[in-house]
């Protein structure tokens, strides 16, 4: 749907809240963990650099909690006035602005999995936290993650390049049908939290949430939840008998609706990994040619998949062409079904 004529647009770029490099190494030394990095991540820059935000965030001394990374931002970019009319206006868009929370806006097919258990590990073994819980909005994304995790954790030559010192160098990956006890990642279904559901993550973590870190993969779900359960969400993470402090949400729509996220520390957009052929590009039917008929169109992109087909026919290869609508649409015309 396009913006109102009176909507001001605004480049995502520009609403990102950066977070300064300068760190104390003495306090926050992240070169300790520069060959876990490479190892873990392999050539894909993107991900060192939004796991070492995040850490830069959380460990670097420099921010007390998200209002005041948003509040230094928000002294050093007219784009944030401009968007928010006022600082008042903005601290209101601030979900957890007491804690250390945050987003990581990262394109779908990125490797999110890779951040996330990246800033899990490096937590555990600093000793920032003893334990990490990491919430998902469906069980069929909490079994790829504990497969992921546990495939990751057992791997030896990444646990053997962690700092000689860590305090947590083996965390147990499970999920909330165990007690989180100190050295576990928890991934579980968010809806886990809610006060009626049988898991063990209420009792594991009362009045241990200083030293636990809460990891939201594929936020955008629960931000746009209707507002029941979005609350509940909210009130999960801000209840002081649990004190959470670090808290980080993952995705690659950062949207409330329409509304970019006011948290986000780190971008990396679909454009970007497309040029930089991390994913696959993605054809946009509003640049393909402009036609008025609806039939015109369904067959332009029949067209472009024949077109993908015969040039992969050398390689053995079948193309798959997904077609992502606002609504549902039916895909037969008059050509055929398309």
């Amino acid at each position: 749907m396009p913006p109102s004529p009176d909507r001001q647009l605004f480049r995502n770029e520009d609403l990102v809240l950066k977070v300064s490099p300068a760190v104390d190494r003495a306090r926050w030394d992240e070169g300790r963990y520069e060959a876990f990095l490479d190892e873990l991540c392999g050539g894909r820059d993107y991900q060192k650099d939004a796991i070492r935000t995040a850490l830069r965030y959380w460990l670097g001394g420099e921010y007390a909690n998200l209002k005041a990374l948003a509040k230094a931002n928000y002294e050093g970019n007219p784009v944030l006035e401009t968007r928010y009319g006022s600082w008042a206006g903005m601290e209101r868009h601030l979900q957890l602005p007491d804690t250390l929370s945050a987003s990581l806006d990262l394109a779908t097919g990125t490797g999110k999995s890779y951040i996330l258990y990246g800033v899990a590990a490096i937590l555990l073994a600093e000793g920032a936290v003893d334990r990490v819980l990491v919430l998902c909005p469906s069980t069929t994304i909490e079994a790829g993650l504990l497969e992921k995790f546990r495939e990751m954790a057992g791997n030896a030559d990444l646990r053997d390049l962690l700092p000689g010192d860590s305090k947590i160098s083996s965390p147990r990956i499970i999920n909330a049908s165990e007690t989180i006890t100190e050295g576990s990642i928890c991934v579980e279904n968010y809806h886990a939290i809610l006060q009626h559901v049988g898991s063990s993550i209420r009792a594991s973590l009362w009045g241990k949430g200083a030293h636990t870190a809460v990891l939201n993969d594929e936020a955008h779900h629960v931000a746009n939840e209707p507002a029941a359960k979005s609350k509940k969400w909210k009130e999960f993470l801000a209840d002081p008998g649990y004190g959470f402090r670090y808290v980080l949400g993952v995705s690659g729509t950062c949207y409330v609706i329409d509304d970019y996220f006011s948290d986000v520390i780190y971008r990396y957009s679909l454009r970007q990994a497309m040029e930089e052929r991390y994913v696959k590009r993605v054809d946009y039917v509003a640049e393909m040619p402009q036609t008025g008929d609806p039939d015109e169109k369904w067959q332009l992109i029949r067209n472009r998949h024949e077109d993908i087909k015969r040039k992969l026919t050398h390689h053995k290869l079948l193309p798959l062409t997904i077609v992502v609508t606002p609504q549902d649409q039916p895909l037969q015309g008059r050509g055929g079904r398309a």
